[in-house]
């Protein structure tokens, strides 16, 4: 397409304000409308893996991000105690490093800033009222009572995503797969030059990951009962208990949690939007359309994957609807197997029964997905 588009973004997150930035360098019209009333984030870390750092170079922030974040090169698996027993040189891909720790409210910032500086606008506190779809463009009226006509309405609002359910009712509802995420940020130890994955088993596993060079962030994930919530007052001492049997690097990060309110506790779901991934001039991508289980570290690749092959589609194709069956049909293979895999790890890991697709999907490995995943797509 020649012309100019205007493009309504609903969700301010990592892929919304990807999209934002690409398409506003490219000369489009782009408003994100985002729900929460700051571009604030949940203040743990994030890996960039190479694909995600190559879609921040064709963004134009791959050196804010390595400047705000800890680059990094070997995957590290250790014993309990911290002891390397391998380490794995990360692939990389297309000139892009091959790995980036980064705070998650740095990157929230880094994407807000660039998106406006590109000349997309973003409004806070809003999301969609009304939606109506004629086929040559899309109403919106938002809460805010603001309204407008759009060429494309991009969905990138989340694993709750309320226009997922606005365009397939609760068809496509997230998934509790049983398990939880625990994170908390502490202070780097010199030895964590990189993802350091301690192993006490098949089924405890703790990462200790750099994202600047005095912080890093302890993971872990565990069995628990969809209603749990950790106590407010003894968050980290839950957490403690559920690492007992490791030492060295991590029973040390341990030792540095004192306030409870530091731990961040999420349930880990899941969402397969199996019917088509747009309808109209609306579309769904990122955790809206595939959201996955953290086991691969791709969840927010795939959203800004998912955002440099939307704008592009929309800059070779003639028609915005040619433009989104472009983009699905490159998208949807990729994504799927990054959640199939991905879900397959977490149940070996957890000691959960596999089917026999996912026992040759984990032949491949994270390792093996690794190499997969920097190919070009």
């Amino acid at each position: 397409m020649t012309s100019p588009l205007r493009v309504l973004v609903h969700g301010g997150g990592i892929g919304g304000l990807t999209l934002a930035t690409l398409l506003a360098r490219r000369g489009h019209t782009v408003e994100v409308v985002e729900v929460r009333e700051a571009p604030d984030a949940l203040g743990v870390g994030i890996i960039q893996p190479s694909n995600a750092l190559h879609v921040m170079r064709e963004a134009g922030l791959l050196d804010a991000c390595l400047a705000a974040g800890f680059e990094w090169e070997v995957l590290t698996i250790a014993d309990p105690a911290g002891t390397p027993r391998a380490e794995i040189p990360q692939p990389r891909m297309d000139g892009a490093p091959p790995s980036n720790g980064i705070p998650r409210p740095a990157l929230a910032g880094l994407l807000a800033d660039a998106a406006r500086e590109a000349g997309a606008t973003i409004r806070y506190g809003a999301t969609v009222d009304t939606l109506t779809d004629d086929g040559d463009g899309v109403d919106v009226t938002l809460t805010d009572g603001s309204a407008g006509r759009w060429d494309l309405v991009a969905g990138f609002d989340g694993i709750g995503s309320p226009l997922r359910t606005r365009l397939y009712g609760d068809r496509h509802t997230p998934e509790y797969t049983g398990f939880a995420n625990w994170r908390v940020t502490v202070p780097r130890l010199p030895q964590v030059k990189g993802v350091v994955m301690c192993m006490a088993g098949p089924e405890a596993k703790a990462l200790l990951t750099p994202i600047t060079d005095d912080l890093m962030y302890l993971g872990a994930v565990f069995a628990e009962d969809e209603s749990f919530r950790p106590d407010a007052d003894t968050a980290h001492e839950e957490l403690a208990k559920r690492l007992a049997m490791f030492s060295g690097p991590v029973a040390e990060a341990l030792a540095s949690v004192t306030d409870p309110a530091s731990v961040v506790y999420t349930r880990i779901s899941q969402v397969t939007v199996e019917d088509p991934w747009h309808v109209g001039r609306v579309v769904l991508a990122g955790d809206a359309a595939h959201a996955s289980t953290p086991h691969l570290a791709q969840g927010a690749a795939m959203a800004v994957e998912d955002a440099l092959v939307l704008a592009d589609s929309l800059r070779d194709e003639e028609t915005v609807p040619a433009a989104l069956a472009a983009w699905e049909a490159r998208r949807r293979p990729r994504a799927l197997w990054v959640q199939a895999l991905s879900r397959a790890v977490l149940k070996q890991e957890t000691g959960t029964s596999t089917t026999p697709e996912e026992d040759e999907l984990l032949k491949i490995g994270i390792p093996g997905a690794a190499h997969v995943l920097v190919k070009p797509y």
